[in-house]
């Protein structure tokens, strides 16, 4: 039997339905599926990774931190001057301080002059932590990460670290190595990018240790 609404009217019969079907299934359905399958599968990485001390959230293994302590002395401004604290590994360099509410790189070109000025006088920094000669200090203990929130740092500049948190904690240094072994995730996939160690989760199982 024919119908004997008005052509326009149908249409917007079959939109409003089609409007209904897609919000029920694209907007409830889809995304109760998807988070279902987050908590289940990738329950950690859906709940951001945190990181617990003694029940308490300190932490997300997804965004490093600066591992510092009060020098002593103040800046021009009058503000305190931190430096490393040589009871931690200690991270990369961030372009934001590890402030989670925003992420980028400096931007700034290879040839540089301030970039050059900066990686010189944090090598010498490292250098003079580790105890080491300048040659030995790994690019990424030098350099920034894109984001500027990248809790990882390379198996090497790891290594680096290990006699200077060890001695420093009065710790065996097999015992501090194995604590990196266990932090080490190697490449994606097997093969994208490259071994790396989560600095957060680290020093969280270091404090546990302590």
């Amino acid at each position: 039997m024919a119908s004997n609404l008005p052509g326009s009217v149908r249409q917007f019969g079959v939109a409003l339905r089609a409007l209904l079907f897609f919000t029920v299934v694209l907007g409830l359905a889809y995304p109760l599926v998807m988070t279902g399958v987050a908590q289940a599968v990738f329950n950690d990485n859906a709940n951001g990774s945190i990181v617990q001390v003694d029940g308490k959230d300190v932490a997300s293994g997804l965004i490093g931190q600066a591992y510092t302590m009060d020098s002593g002395k103040k800046d021009a401004d009058g503000n305190a001057i931190m430096v490393a604290d040589p009871k931690w590994f200690q991270t990369r360099p961030s372009a934001v301080d590890y402030d989670a509410m925003g992420s980028a790189g400096s931007n700034y070109g290879p040839n540089n002059a301030d970039l050059l000025a900066a990686i010189e006088e944090r090598k010498q920094a490292v250098a003079e932590l580790e105890g080491v000669d300048p040659s030995q200090v790994p690019p990424d203990a030098v350099t920034a990460s894109g984001s500027g929130l990248d809790p990882n740092i390379s198996p090497a500049y790891a290594a680096l670290q290990v006699d200077r948190v060890a001695r420093e904690r009065g710790l065996d240094v097999a015992k501090v190595q194995e604590l990196v072994t266990e932090n080490t995730e190697g490449r994606t996939l097997g093969f994208l990018g490259e071994p790396r160690v989560n600095v957060v989760t680290l020093n969280n199982a270091l404090a546990a240790l302590s």
